[in-house]
């Protein structure tokens, strides 16, 4: 008896993958979530700045009688400002002059400062260089409201609370600047440039004002920027260290409407204080469109080797 083998039965086979459709749901998904993300984050910034634009166009009736993301029903911008400007003298001005005087002028002495001792860090040697720059590392850390408090004691000793110098000669002082002039000197400056300008004869200040400075212009503007930033927001410390009305920065003058008109029943101080800060805003988004060339510059450096 023979046996015959019964063939098995074609199993068909299974279509091959789309091109292109492997993996295309989770890219979507990924990409919708980091979207979402950046409109949150989005949201998240502009939204104060939109209510305050709002709330600057209202009178104390809409202000606290009216939806707060929707304009003043009589649109008193114009007058909201000239109010800002008159009320008590004219004070806001000041505040406005005194922040420019504390922001503009310290934030380019330090960032002067910072990127003189950022190049000499990286290009000159010198005893204990490295110990001596894990020290400013150390400032770094130390954020600028605990210092607050140790900087008035120190200035009381010499006689600077209440004063302009007060509060304008801390803000020379930027560490994390100088740690980011370093960074930009090794990579801007390069080494054979110095040593030829050496060989040439020139000392090192000469070597830094010709050589080293011009090529650190992005670096300039970049520290600048940050460093204008955090005086112009700056707040603990001319709280602790200024009691004349006439030194304060916009920060603090701000803050005293602010307090008076919630908790001392003048409400018109507090709709002085939403239009103060609405100004107060300008000079900062002026300054980083008008630099913003330099400072996305400055913010990739390292990025591609």
């Amino acid at each position: 008896m023979t046996l015959t083998a019964t063939p098995a039965p074609a199993v068909p086979a299974s279509p091959p993958p789309r091109p292109g459709r492997t993996g295309l749901m989770p890219r979507l998904l990924s990409r919708t979530a980091v979207n979402g993300v950046l409109v949150i984050a989005t949201l998240y910034t502009l939204m104060p700045l939109l209510w305050l634009v709002m709330a600057s166009t209202k009178d104390m009736r809409d202000l606290f009688g009216t939806n707060g993301f929707a304009f003043g029903q009589e649109f008193n911008l114009g007058a909201n400002l000239s109010h800002l400007f008159t009320a008590n003298d004219g004070i806001y001005l000041e505040w406005l002059w005194n922040t420019v005087l504390y922001a503009g002028g310290g934030a380019l002495v330090a960032t002067a400062l910072c990127v003189a001792a950022g190049y000499a860090f990286d290009k000159l040697a010198f005893p204990f260089k490295e110990k001596i720059f894990g020290l400013i590392l150390l400032g770094v850390l130390v954020p600028a409201s605990a210092m607050a408090l140790p900087i008035y004691l120190l200035a009381s000793k010499v006689g600077l609370v209440n004063t302009f110098w007060g509060f304008f000669l801390p803000s020379l002082v930027f560490p994390f600047g100088v740690y980011l002039a370093r960074v930009f000197s090794a990579a801007y400056v390069p080494d054979e440039v110095v040593e030829a300008t050496r060989v040439d004869g020139a000392g090192d200040l000469r070597t830094f004002v010709s050589i080293g400075f011009p090529m650190l212009r992005t670096a300039f503007v970049t520290i600048f920027l940050f460093q204008f930033t955090s005086i112009w927001n700056g707040f603990y410390l001319p709280l602790v260290m200024l009691t004349d009305q006439h030194l304060y920065p916009l920060n603090l003058g701000l803050y005293t409407w602010q307090t008076t008109g919630l908790n001392q029943g003048h409400p018109e101080d507090y709709l002085l204080a939403i239009t103060g800060s609405l100004v107060a805003v300008i000079p900062l988004i002026i300054a980083f469109v008008a630099l913003q060339r330099y400072w996305k510059a400055g913010m990739t450096t390292g990025a591609v080797k």
